[in-house]
């Protein structure tokens, strides 16, 4: 099954666009993790758990795959790539076991979303001033990481069309966009 995983900074629009190509194929999406496991904590999240959080999210979408149609892939909100940069930016190292699961499940093609959309408060955000450093931040790890991608930019639909275009016209060869 292939996996399609919507990343970039905070508020850019990525869980809405997974909602809107989950509706579109008629499919199941992978939520966020970190939001499911944060809202439980009765603490200020700390960097130990960012293991337990990646781990989450890998049985997450385990668990996603095993129920969800197979057509047009799995479709995630996110993915380990976006835990390993936070623990970089945040605490300047990152678990070599993220890394490591990180490697095992990558996505095949990644949906990279621009900060050029309004900025949304929410309890869980911490980076107003500097999603563009952030975008910057994703981008080289996706090249890094020889990730397969499009950056996604624009208005609301204008985004949501353009994925929808990718995922339905361009597999093979994969190459980045």
């Amino acid at each position: 099954m292939r996996k399609f995983v919507i990343s970039g900074p905070e508020s850019t629009g990525k869980t809405s666009l997974a909602k809107a190509l989950a509706q579109h194929y008629q499919t199941d999406w992978v939520a966020e993790y970190a939001r499911q496991f944060i809202d439980n904590l009765d603490r200020p999240y700390q960097k130990e758990d960012l293991l337990d959080i990646a781990k989450g999210q890998v049985e997450l979408q385990k668990n996603v795959a095993l129920t969800s149609k197979n057509e047009p892939g799995l479709i995630c909100d996110t993915d380990l790539m976006t835990i390993k940069i936070w623990s970089e930016y945040k605490y300047r190292a990152c678990d070599p076991l993220i890394i490591e699961l990180l490697e095992q499940n990558a996505g095949d093609f990644y949906f990279l979303c621009g900060p050029d959309l309004p900025w949304e408060a929410d309890p869980q955000r911490e980076n107003p001033e500097n999603r563009m450093e952030l975008y910057l931040i994703y981008k080289k790890e996706l090249e890094a990481l020889d990730r397969k991608y499009v950056e996604i930019w624009g208005p609301w639909e204008e985004r949501v069309k353009k994925a929808i275009f990718y995922i339905d016209n361009i597999f093979e060869p994969y190459t980045n966009y």
